[in-house]
């Protein structure tokens, strides 16, 4: 630079550092208003709020998968290592590359009893999004925010109930868990940037590398510590700290996928499904910056076509007319801000339709961050003193804590997470079908109702012509089943079809094609006794006494019971 400005944030004039960069200017202005031991307050308030949480159970989105369904997987500690070579939900035909969330559940499956511990499940939840309130809280301050002012962005980022379903719903914890590596990547950054030691260096590096092994998410990571150091801490892009660091980055990059390239994960999603995807789902960002600004219209299972876009365009609205109204404002800051937020938000922008409808709220666990990092408008920089800012920011925290309560209900149990669900997204026929399967015991008639109005939606619905047609059998409408179940094997594959194809096939007398629907849904079920009873007992009807008998030491070894009747056929 040819001269040194000097400019005026507030009461408080920055002048540039020594050299050729500028220094950071002090985001919020000066106060004598001083909040002693700011962590703990944080710390305390994100405990307090989410501590009804201990007591939840499961939602069965996805968690039970990863609790029961893998509890083979998470048994075994050695698959820690195995984590980093395959996908998430099946090891090779699945798109989503996370091992270390992976690893989360193995370590926690260690400490809970073999998965029967589920508070232990949301301690750890809450744990993580504690250490993430406090991080943020520590970023802010090397961003130059104003004590008091991180504390009561910290604290919105603490109750916030559009973040509840990172904390409340045991899968989220994707998003607390890659929340603390980036924070911590991001703090580091800035210290290397600002000492230049190796040490900060490396471990940038580190929790980069840790974040990337997260979620896909932290590939805008290092693009969102760019715009801190260049536009928000305003150093030079060229100076060679930074120049060090974009190498560092492009490197830890090109390791995470070369290590996600060797694993045996596949995908059928094509570069321009997601591009065609792309522009249908712009509009989320209106509807996102609604449940920021209006938290009015959450829900636990959002779907595009089902969440309004007025709360949006009045926030984008009011943010703009206050922005303008401010005129000490400085824009490179709030672009920044909408910059980060915009950055982190892109990947939500870039899944297909087909892989995943949902628009959920946990994915704004760091997006959120750039929308807090506007302070250059009238909502901090004031004329109200520091304790009517504080007064002002714990009432409105704390009724941002009351909605996060009222909202986090909706994950105490499969019942609550699901009638949530069928209400707030009544276009969703995952929602009805997943309701109906939970009220099939209660209210068989509200069950049958929802499953039809399930098919109504979307007759192609992964799992729903499972559900379908064990519908039907409930009715005794056996041969009716048939093509149902038929439909979803050839499209999903689901091996609960099996056990209930071969009592179609019995219905048919083709007592033969129900042993081989038998013999290959207990290949994967072999804990199942009733299927275990029903195939001996067509072993016996098909005069196969020797596969009878083999199949009842197979039985004993696996310690399920034979009936005695069977025994004495056999003369066993």
């Amino acid at each position: 630079m040819s001269k040194q400005n000097t400019k005026q944030t507030g009461q408080k004039i920055i002048t540039p550092a020594a050299g050729t960069q500028k220094a950071a200017p002090d985001l919020l202005k000066s106060g004598g208003f001083r909040l002693p031991y700011p962590l703990l307050w944080l710390a305390l308030a994100a405990l307090i709020v989410y501590l009804p949480t201990f007591s939840f159970g499961l939602t069965e989105l996805d968690d039970s998968i990863f609790i029961r369904d893998f509890h083979f997987y998470n048994e075994h500690l050695n698959n820690l290592v195995t984590s980093f070579h395959r996908g998430l939900f099946d090891a090779v035909k699945d798109p989503y590359y996370r091992p270390l969330f992976m690893d989360s559940m193995i370590l926690n499956y260690q400490i809970s009893g073999q998965g029967q511990n589920i508070a232990s499940y949301h301690v750890l939840n809450v744990l993580f999004h504690v250490i993430s309130v406090l991080l943020l809280y520590q970023l802010f301050r090397k961003l130059a925010v104003k004590e008091l002012h991180a504390f009561i962005l910290c604290l919105v980022f603490a109750v916030h109930p559009v973040l509840s379903q990172a904390v409340a719903w045991i899968p989220g914890r994707n998003d607390t868990i890659l929340a603390i590596f980036v924070f911590s990547f991001l703090l580091f950054s800035i210290d290397y940037s600002n000492n230049g030691k190796i040490k900060s260096l490396a471990l940038s590096a580190l929790f980069l590398l840790l974040a990337y092994f997260t979620k896909e998410t932290a590939v805008f990571a290092a693009p969102v510590a760019f715009v801190l150091l260049v536009f928000v801490l305003r150093k030079n892009w060229l100076e060679k700290r930074n120049i060090v660091q974009y190498v560092l980055w492009a490197g830890c990059f090109l390791f995470w996928f070369a290590v996600r390239a060797s694993a045996t994960i596949q995908t059928n999603i094509s570069i321009g499904q997601m591009a065609r995807d792309f522009v249908p789902r712009l509009p989320l960002i209106v509807q996102y910056i609604g449940k920021i600004f209006l938290p009015f219209n959450l829900s636990v299972f959002p779907i595009q076509e089902d969440t309004v876009y007025y709360y949006g365009i009045a926030a984008i609205i009011l943010l703009g007319v206050v922005i303008y109204l401010y005129k000490q404002r400085d824009m490179q800051a709030v672009l920044s801000g909408l910059g980060i937020f915009l950055l982190f938000l892109l990947p939500v922008l870039f899944v297909p339709s087909k892989l995943n409808e949902q628009t959920f709220e946990h994915r704004l666990y760091l997006p959120i961050v750039g929308i807090l990092l506007l302070p250059q408008t009238i909502l901090l920089n004031n004329k109200l003193k520091d304790k009517q800012l504080f007064t002002g920011g714990v009432v409105v925290c704390s009724l941002l804590a009351f909605a996060n309560y009222q909202h986090q209900k909706a994950f105490e149990s499969p019942i609550s997470f699901w009638t949530a669900a069928a209400e707030t997204s009544p276009h969703s026929a995952y929602a009805d079908m997943m309701l109906a399967a939970r009220l099939d015991k209660d209210d068989f008639a509200r069950s049958c109702d929802l499953f039809r109005k399930a098919y109504a939606l979307n007759p192609h619905e992964k799992y729903l012509n499972f559900y379908y047609g064990v519908m039907l059998q409930k009715k005794d409408s056996v041969k009716e089943s048939e093509p149902y179940l038929l439909a979803e094997k050839n499209s999903s594959g689901y091996y609960e079809c099996d056990f209930y194809l071969a009592r179609a096939a019995m219905e048919r007398k083709d007592l033969n094609g129900a042993i081989a629907y038998l013999q290959t849904y207990l290949k994967k079920d072999p804990a199942n006794a009733q299927a275990h009873n029903n195939l001996l007992l067509l072993y016996l009807d098909t005069q196969q006494p020797d596969k009878a008998k083999a199949h009842v030491k197979e039985m004993q070894a696996a310690g399920i019971n034979v009936p005695k009747e069977f025994l004495q056929k056999l003369g066993m």
